[in-house]
C-alpha cells in the first residue's frame, strides 16, 4: 500500500506516479467543470434555439459539451500516443509493449478518469435525465479499465485504441 486508498500492482505506483494519477484526475474534473460553465455561457451566442431550451434541456446540451470536448483531446492524445511519439514503436524500448507508460500517458488516462468521474456523478445526481443504466455501465466499466491500466502501468496501448474509438463522440452529440 502506497498511500490512502491507493495499492501498487505490479510495482508501478510510485508516490510520484501516485501524485501525477491524482493531480491529472482532479484536472479532469475541474476542466469538466469549466468546460460545462463556458458551453452554458457561449452557446446563446451561436445557438440561438438555446436560450428557449428548458432547463433539463440545457442540462443535456452542457453535458454533451464537455462529452465532446473530452472526445476531441483523447482522441488526439491517443493519436498521438499511438502514432506520433516513440512509446509503442518497436525497438524504442526494451520494456515489453502492454508495460509501457510515460507521464503524458499516464496524465491523459488521469484527466480521462476524471471525466468519466465527472460525467458519473451528474448522471447519478440527476439520474435518468442525462442517461439511464447504459451510461452508468458504460462510465463505470471504462473509469475501471482506465484506473486499472494507471494502477498497474500495463495495457495502456490498449486504453488509448479503446479512447481513440471516443472520436465518433461528437457526430453523436452534434445529432442530438
Amino acid at each position: 500500500m502506497l498511500g490512502p486508498g491507493l495499492i501498487s500492482i505490479a510495482g508501478h505506483a510510485t508516490p510520484i506516479k501516485e501524485l501525477l494519477c491524482l493531480l491529472s484526475l482532479f484536472a479532469g474534473i475541474i476542466i469538466c467543470k469549466i468546460v460545462y460553465q463556458l458551453t452554458g455561457a457561449i452557446s446563446p451566442f451561436f445557438f440561438t434555439g438555446y436560450v428557449k431550451l428548458d432547463w433539463q434541456k440545457k442540462l443535456e446540451w452542457n453535458n454533451r459539451g464537455f462529452s465532446t470536448f473530452h472526445a476531441l483531446l483523447v482522441a488526439a492524445a491517443s493519436l498521438y500516443v499511438l502514432l506520433e511519439s516513440d512509446l509503442f514503436c518497436d525497438g524504442a524500448q526494451d520494456e515489453l509493449m502492454i508495460n509501457r507508460t510515460s507521464a503524458f500517458s499516464d496524465s491523459i488516462l488521469g484527466i480521462s478518469a476524471g471525466y468519466f468521474l465527472a460525467d458519473l456523478a451528474m448522471i447519478f445526481y440527476y439520474f435518468p435525465a442525462l442517461g439511464g443504466t447504459q451510461y452508468v455501465l458504460h462510465h463505470g466499466l471504462s473509469m475501471f479499465a482506465i484506473v486499472q491500466s494507471l494502477l498497474s502501468g500495463q495495457a495502456q496501448m490498449y486504453i488509448f485504441m479503446v479512447l481513440f474509438t471516443e472520436s465518433t463522440t461528437p457526430c453523436v452529440n452534434l445529432r442530438w
